[in-house]
């Protein structure tokens, strides 16, 4: 069978099945997301050596709910972060190795008529889970990737007319290869669109190439991964993201941004408006992470490339150059004057 299912991790408590969503819990603030989301990156550090700016990155995208598309070439470790920043959390973690035949139903789930009762059950898929590692996503064919797109913008399934809700928090960690390289398809627009942010892991430097060797002798490092935190405390974190400051200022400021990635020459397809919000909530989350209540230009800025530069479909021109979508989101953030001053 193409789809391999892992449900790693049980139900945590107080999960209600009906709905998808733990139990109430006290609100937290930016301390308590500056603490713990340290200890989800400093434990996700234990596995993927070397590579802190990744390791935030994954842990932003948990913060805020949004979704991760790591894009590198074989043995990097883009899946070993991806089950690493599941099982630091101890959430229910489902992986998926996309495959040419793997079909929407391995996904989401279908109906199974139940000749017993002489009805149609459904049966969930590997998306009923709080993390879900779409491994080598660009591997399946575009139908079978586009089942993800309710899942990822809505936190729904709907399969023959009924939907179904997801946990919360609910995340998609998709790996995929460059799509120069063979077997592989380009993920649809709409899909890219729908996460929050790309980013690359590279290839280790020497020293730590040579402490992943001695660190992996005689014990995978994941197995020695203790929870830091669980469904709950995650979601409250969530919510205490959302409450972070982003002053009008900063507000124009990311629109500005977004809205010049639309009139660059270099650019057949700038970032949409969804953008905009997944910036604006991506800064939140590093504001709150550095311990502040209030977003500054700088995380504004560190952000715009991970989170813009996936979306933008370059002209013919652009490719000939070799100018990426980084390169172009740099363009765009020399072109506007930084606000000074925007806290309050």
């Amino acid at each position: 069978m193409a789809q391999h299912l892992d449900m790693d991790r049980p139900l945590p408590h107080g999960v209600d099945l009906a709905n998808g969503s733990p139990h109430p819990t006290p609100q937290l603030g930016v301390d308590a997301v500056a603490g713990i989301g340290g200890r989800i990156a400093a434990t996700v550090g234990q596995v993927v050596l070397g590579k802190a700016d990744v390791v935030r990155l994954a842990v932003v995208a948990l913060l805020t709910e949004g979704h991760l598309l790591i894009e590198d070439v074989p043995g990097t470790g883009k899946t070993s972060l991806a089950k690493a920043l599941a099982r630091a959390v101890d959430v229910p973690v489902s992986r998926v190795q996309f495959t040419p035949d793997l079909m929407p139903s391995d996904v989401t789930g279908a109906s199974i008529f139940d000749r017993q009762k002489s009805t149609f059950e459904f049966r969930p898929g590997p998306v009923f889970a709080n993390v879900v590692v779409a491994d080598e996503i660009n591997r399946a064919s575009p139908k079978t990737q586009s089942a993800l797109l309710e899942c990822m913008e809505e936190r729904q399934v709907t399969v023959d007319g009924t939907t179904y809700p997801l946990r919360r928090p609910f995340l998609v960690l998709a790996t995929q290869n460059p799509v120069e390289m063979e077997g592989t398809y380009p993920l649809p627009e709409a899909q890219r669109d729908r996460f929050l942010a790309r980013t690359s892991i590279g290839y280790p430097d020497p020293a730590t190439e040579v402490a992943m060797l001695a660190g992996r002798e005689l014990v995978d490092p994941l197995d020695r991964i203790v929870p830091v935190a669980d469904a709950a405390t995650v979601a409250a974190l969530i919510d205490a993201v959302a409450r972070v400051h982003l002053a009008p200022e900063l507000r124009q400021y990311v629109v500005d941004i977004v809205g010049g990635t639309r009139t660059m020459p270099e650019v057949r397809l700038g970032a949409s408006p969804r953008a905009v919000l997944h910036l604006a909530r991506a800064a939140k989350a590093a504001a709150a992470l550095d311990g502040r209540a209030f977003v500054l230009p700088d995380d504004v800025q560190r952000l715009a490339g991970p989170v813009l530069a996936h979306r933008l479909l370059l002209t013919v021109e652009a490719h000939a150059a070799h100018r990426s979508g980084e390169d172009v989101v740099r363009a765009v953030l020399g072109r506007f004057r930084v606000p000074r001053g925007a806290r309050g």
